[in-house]
């Protein structure tokens, strides 16, 4: 997803980049954000480059945000444009460039956060990527291809479709808060995440067990008894 903040007083997009790399982190949505100080430059990179959300603060020197929205739509109809303004007087503006959303300022991260969700699940999804650190390089995984991760003696132990353990360390809660958002992961016990894509289950009632069952066999402890057909 590739953001544009445009903003011609530098604090203001400081913080709203830091608050939305904070909340798309959380969604696990791969990001790239540029600022720009005026609607001028940030027109001639949307020249070389789509992008998929704009925010446009409205006042601001030479070409005002609504002219820059305007402008944009003669060529791009799909950019998510919100505004970010001290007031909604161009409400019937923004209707006309179809802006997705006014935050007025100043607006709290709540409120940026309920608007990214209602964004999100308007967008097509795109495969979200956790990052894990593995021997001191930064490792990119698509949430698809982690089939179950086990967490033993303050590491995490993750299995991948490519036939790999990778090992970080980390606390389990900190490596399974992105991935618990997901409906295809399930945590089945003290230390153990899953992907419900990778998995068949069956009940084992007298051992209390599931078994984890992929190209190669594992046996999962679980602390609950659920029915599985």
């Amino acid at each position: 997803m590739r953001i544009a903040i445009v903003d011609d007083i530098e604090t203001e997009r400081a913080l709203l980049k830091m608050r939305l790399e904070r909340q798309l982190k959380l969604h696990g949505v791969e990001m790239e954000i540029l600022e720009f100080d005026s609607s001028e430059s940030f027109l001639a990179a949307e020249k070389e480059r789509h992008f998929t959300v704009a925010f446009l603060d409205i006042y601001m020197k030479g070409l005002s945000g609504m002219d820059a929205a305007k402008e944009l739509r003669k060529t791009d109809a799909d950019c998510f444009l919100i505004f970010t303004t001290t007031s909604t007087d161009h409400a019937l503006e923004g209707f006309q460039v179809r802006a997705f959303h006014y935050l007025v300022k100043p607006f709290s991260e709540g409120e940026l956060a309920v608007l990214l969700a209602e964004m999100l699940a308007k967008l097509p999804r795109p495969e979200p990527i956790l990052t894990v650190k593995v021997s001191g390089s930064d490792v990119r995984l698509r949430y698809r291809d982690i089939i179950f991760a086990e967490h033993f003696a303050h590491m995490i132990n993750i299995r991948t479709t490519a036939g790999k353990t990778l090992a970080t360390r980390q606390s389990f809660k900190a490596f399974t808060e992105p991935l618990k958002k997901d409906p295809r992961f399930f945590v089945c016990s003290r230390g153990t995440i899953v992907n419900l894509e990778h998995a068949a289950y069956r009940i084992i009632r007298s051992a209390r067990l599931y078994t984890f069952r992929q190209t190669s066999c594992a046996v999962i402890p679980t602390a609950d008894m659920l029915d599985w057909d």
